[in-house]
């Protein structure tokens, strides 16, 4: 989370122009609706081109009306949090410090601000842990009720599977490169990647990916479809992403294809599967 209005308003200033550029290079697939936004905003300002008589005093306005949008930006996001910082207090700031009248010391408002960061962080740390707790709960849930269905096995790891179509291939080793189609899922239902839609099979080597899939793969003759429910400890555990929440129990249905010699494979891990970190791996 970035820091709470801890910039002065010429940082904020300097942040927000340098900030402006870099995005309007960078930024190029925005969707529709905020370009409407941004034609709808530049066609106001071509209409009162007039009220301004310079190019300084049309860049003065602009400084602050993008200091305005951070600064909304900024207190939105607070408020989600359940903090509630009013708009005319922050603008009160703004307007004493250009008036050289500010009712801080500059070693008052950082000790204000290093506590306001502290009830942040204590609020994102807790929101955080419930999520983690709620993700940990709804993985044990979909797990047991996977365990009713005929045909599933529990490894001693916690590794649960089920066969939906045997082959009659070679099972691969953890050292083997295979080739797989692939859909990954949370346990409601959510895809967070797929080979079939990418309409490419992954290829990559076994002992690269999480713990679950390592494992479970191995258990697959050539030409097997598989359905896996990895729990945490052998997926991401603790980590979290923004398509995989913390502590997520993950759904996998995977085909094994073929296995294939190492210097055959020219694709990558693929992200959904692939391990991150050595922690990850060894679990």
């Amino acid at each position: 989370m970035k820091p709470i209005l801890k910039m002065s308003v010429l940082a904020a200033t300097i942040f927000l122009v340098v900030g402006c550029q870099d995005d309007n290079k960078a930024d190029t697939n925005k969707p529709a609706e905020p370009a409407k936004v941004e034609q709808t905003a530049s066609a106001a300002v071509a209409t009162t081109d007039a009220e301004f008589k310079t190019e300084d005093q049309k860049a003065a306005y602009a400084i602050g009306a993008s200091l305005a949008q951070y600064l909304a930006a900024n207190l939105d996001q607070q408020k989600e949090l359940g903090i509630s910082l009013n708009r005319e207090d922050v603008l009160a700031g703004v307007e004493d410090v250009f008036a050289d009248k500010s009712r801080m010391t500059q070693e008052q408002s950082q000790q204000v601000l290093q506590s306001l960061d502290q009830r942040v962080a204590k609020i994102v740390e807790q929101k955080a842990k419930a999520e983690a707790e709620k993700n940990i709960k709804a993985g044990e849930e979909f797990s047991a009720k996977f365990a009713k269905e005929a045909g599933v096995v529990t490894t001693k790891s916690g590794l649960m599977y089920k066969v939906e179509k045997e082959g009659t291939g070679a099972k691969p080793a953890a050292t083997d490169t295979v080739e797989v189609q692939y859909k990954g899922m949370l346990t409601n239902g959510t895809v967070f990647d797929s080979s079939y839609q990418r309409n490419q099979p992954a290829t990559f080597p076994l002992n690269q990916v999480i713990t679950g899939w390592t494992e479970g793969v191995q258990l697959m003759p050539v030409g097997s479809k598989f359905k896996f429910v990895i729990p945490p400890q052998l997926a991401y555990g603790a980590q979290a992403n923004p398509s995989i929440p913390a502590n997520s129990t993950l759904v996998f249905e995977v085909e094994l294809l073929s296995i294939k010699d190492a210097k055959q494979a020219q694709q990558p891990a693929v992200e959904a599967v692939k391990t991150t970190t050595t922690a990850t791996k060894a679990q």
